[in-house]
Parts: structure tokens; sequence; C-alpha cells
């Protein structure tokens, strides 16, 4: 495995931190869960559940342990820094200065392991004057500009139904940790990094803020990806179902107008005016016949499935990821890496890992009866 001697401590909650250390899971490392004794990752006890753990955090812990230690108390911060010198990779997602509060700073925890990865996931940025500001995925979406490009011209932006902010934080997160291995490797010690979910999205919307300070204007519908060209839109049947139509390229289109019986429109790729003949057209054939249809041609034009098909449709178009085993989207060697095992229950592994740094069970067990740890 690429990643096989790493440990790495994970003490991030929710979403964003456990779905990147989750992909460490996969590569081969030690994903430890630090948790508080009581409580823990709230998203354990998020509905729905499947087999009486939350379903969300089942989805992003598989493959992790889960040691259980009170950070507010001395001896449990002890108990943290003696993890950190066994540790390759700390990763935590409070606000900025709560792990200073806990005297628990990427510095003091590098001088105990100099060559700690240590990396924060934070909402705004170390940089921004709004870092110590509380926000989730619906707020750094709608600040950076990227919510009020989504959804029809009419009536309020729309909330992406998949929280595309926190994954790309995620994403992020995780190139971090992986450069900061590589760092290390290259010079022996350590590195403190920062990735922020907000500078994320804004990085996405860069290329769109350029375009539209050159003349593009940016608006819902109104630019090239978002349906104002009829050679790249999501178009509805007569059945009420939709087809997503991308034939950006001449050769796509070409064979899309040819395969319809409109040969006169080849040279109207990008001509707003068409866009209702198009519909039309759509219109006149159920999604069944466009997809029938769409076997017969090369023009990138495809059904819009709902979740149901969708998950139906990982058999032939996904099949490494359609059981909910996570699988990462690309293989080693020919290999597909998998985080195997269950999400650990809350402190599961806390006997196993705090004996494995040297702490004998008499004290581990003087230390749960006090509340310290969970085991």
């Amino acid at each position: 495995m690429i990643l096989s001697g790493i440990r790495v401590l994970d003490l991030t909650r929710l979403l964003p931190g456990p779905f990147a250390t989750q992909w460490l899971a996969a590569m081969g490392a030690e994903v430890i869960r630090v948790e508080p004794p009581t409580g823990g990752d709230w998203l354990r006890e998020m509905p729905p559940f499947m087999e009486g753990t939350g379903a969300w955090f089942a989805a992003v812990n598989r493959g992790k342990k889960s040691v259980a230690i009170d950070l507010k108390q001395p001896e449990g911060r002890e108990l943290f820094l003696r993890l950190v010198q066994s540790a390759d990779v700390v990763v935590e997602g409070f606000r900025p200065g709560v792990m200073a509060r806990l005297s628990l700073t990427p510095e003091s925890l590098l001088s105990q392991q100099p060559r700690l990865v240590y990396a924060s996931l934070t909402g705004y940025g170390i940089g921004s004057r709004w870092r110590e500001r509380a926000g989730h995925d619906l707020n750094y979406l709608a600040l950076a500009g990227f919510l009020g490009l989504n959804g029809p011209r009419e009536g309020p932006p729309v909330p992406p139904a998949v929280p595309v902010a926190d994954f790309g934080g995620a994403m992020a997160l995780l190139i971090a940790v992986l450069a900061g291995l590589l760092y290390r490797e290259r010079t022996g010690y350590g590195i403190i990094l920062d990735a922020s979910i907000f500078e994320v999205v804004v990085t996405w919307m860069q290329p769109f803020w350029r375009a539209h300070r050159a003349g593009l204007r940016a608006g819902r519908e109104g630019m090239p990806l978002n349906g104002v060209f009829p050679c790249y839109r999501v178009y509805v049947t007569a059945d009420g179902g939709a087809m997503a139509l991308a034939a950006l390229e001449p050769a796509f289109w070409q064979a899309f107008c040819n395969a319809v019986g409109h040969p006169e429109w080849i040279p109207r790729p990008f001509d707003p005016a068409l866009i209702p003949e198009v519909a039309a057209l759509f219109r006149s054939r159920t999604r069944r016949e466009w997809e029938m249809l769409r076997e017969t041609i090369d023009a990138c034009l495809e059904p819009v499935l709902e979740p149901e098909e969708a998950i139906r449709s990982l058999d032939d178009l996904a099949p490494a990821l359609q059981k909910e085993i996570p699988s990462l989207p690309f293989t080693v060697d020919g290999q597909r890496l998998v985080a195997m095992g269950p999400p650990p229950r809350l402190g599961e592994h806390t006997m196993e890992i705090l004996k494995g740094i040297g702490i004998e069970s008499a004290d581990l067990e003087d230390l749960a009866r006090r509340a310290i740890i969970k085991v």
C-alpha cells in the first residue's frame, strides 16, 4: 500500500475532514480518530442509520480506529502528546485558536515530533479577517459567488444537493497532506499546512471572474456552461425526463444534428436563438427514445438520471464503486484502493493504541474511571 507505515491522528469531525482522511486510510495509512470521551463525532448520531450507525458517518470513516481522550484535561493532553511522538500526520478541523487554547499548537507538536506533518482544515483560511467565523458549505458557496450562479434565472439561487465546498476542501486537505509527506521525505523536516474550504471555492470561481472582467458577464443561465449555448444544455423530454447535451466540439455537434435530421443546425452550435428549436425537438420524444438514439451516435448525449437510477447504473458505469465500501477513483498498478473495515465505535481502539505507546493497563483503567479516556 502506498502509505503503509504512516500513522495519522485525525481530530476532524463531520464530513470534509473525515472524507479526506478516509482516502488516506484507503491508501494504507493507519488513521486514528481522536475524539472526546463523551459524544464524539456528531455525525454518528445523524439519521438515517445503517446497522446502528449514522449512514453519513459510516460513509466517511471506514477503515479507521477511534481513541477517546479528553484533550481539555492535562492528563488527556499528555496522552495525546505521547501519541504525537508516534505519529506522522496530525489533521484537525477546529476554528483557529482552539488548538492553542488546548496548549497543542502546531509548533508545540512539532517540538515533540520534528518530522510531523500538521494540517488544518479551516473555513476561511488563516489569512482571512473572518478566520474565526463559523461557516458551512452553503455559506462558503454563497460568499464565493458560486451559489449566485446556481439555478434558473427566475427565483432565488438553488443550493446544490451535494456539499461541493466541503468535498473540495477535503481534496485540498488531502493534497496538502500528501505534499507535506513528500516534503518531509525530501528534507527530513515536518511542516505546518492549512487548507481553506472557502478559498477552494474562490479558486474555482477565478476563471469566471476573469472572464467576467473581460466582458463575458457571469450570471445564471447566461454563460457558456450553464445554458447559453444550444449545444450545451439540459433539455426536457416528452415524458418529463431530461437529457444532457454536451456537444461542444464540432464533431459531436455535427453528429447530433445529422442524427436528428437537422444538418442546417451544424453552423449554429453557439447561437442562443436556436435553443427554442432544439428544445422543441427534445420535447417531441420520450427520454427512452432519446436514450435509444444516443446509443447509435457519438455526441456527448446522456440521460439525466434520478438517484435510484444512478445507483443502479454503477454496475455498468463504475463497477468498482457500486458497493458501499469506499473505493478510491484511481488504481495503483491496476489495483483498486479501498478503505477496509467498518467505521469505529467511539473509543473502540483506545486500549489498543495507548498500550502500543507504552501506557500500562492499570493506568488506563484509572484514566477510564475518571472519564479522561473511554475504552
